[in-house]
């Protein structure tokens, strides 16, 4: 019997979008790491992942902005069994029938839920998905890769996309100190 499980999240208010990635039986211990910089980087509120092979690898090989010290990395039985409550589950995948991300308008609330980097999400989840979207490219991209396009473009479509200096002097390396002359 699957046990579901309740994901802590971040306190936020009642406007704030929640952001949950699943990852399905992920097999590259630094392509996880790699969505976890990307999870920090776009506010993402927590990450599951399915299957065994993650949980065998030793620790994260580029999660250079330590997210997975802000952001829960939880592994779960079952990623449909773990969608928060009010989140719609969206599948991002080379699935045929599929809408092509920059035709997508992406809900408040989502879990997207991406396949592993050598196979795919099962039918039985795509099955229960509110949305199933690819990203149109020819030849397929790795997990990492797909995940941040996918909150990218969210991002991009979302009301708040707009940055200033305060979010680049925020975000930038220290070693980073270059501006552009007026």
């Amino acid at each position: 019997m699957t046990k579901k499980i309740k994901v802590p999240l971040k306190q936020k208010n009642a406007d704030s979008a929640e952001i949950t990635l699943g990852l399905t039986d992920p097999k590259s211990p630094s392509n996880v790491g790699a969505v976890m910089r990307a999870a920090g980087c776009y506010q993402v509120d927590s990450v599951l992942y399915s299957g065994v092979r993650y949980a065998r690898a030793a620790k994260f090989h580029t999660d250079t902005q330590s997210a997975s010290k802000k952001i829960p990395l939880i592994g779960v039985e079952s990623l449909v069994e773990s969608l928060p409550e009010g989140s719609k589950l969206i599948c991002v995948d080379l699935i045929e029938g599929a809408v092509p991300l920059p035709a997508f308008v992406h809900p408040k609330n989502a879990m997207y839920v991406f396949g592993p980097e050598d196979g795919t999400i099962s039918q039985a989840v795509i099955d229960k998905a509110d949305a199933v979207v690819y990203i149109p490219t020819n030849g397929c991209m790795n997990l990492a890769a797909t995940v941040n396009v996918l909150l990218y473009d969210r991002l991009a479509k979302s009301a708040t996309a707009v940055g200033d200096d305060e979010l680049i002097r925020k975000s930038r390396d220290t070693n980073n100190t270059v501006k552009v002359k007026q």
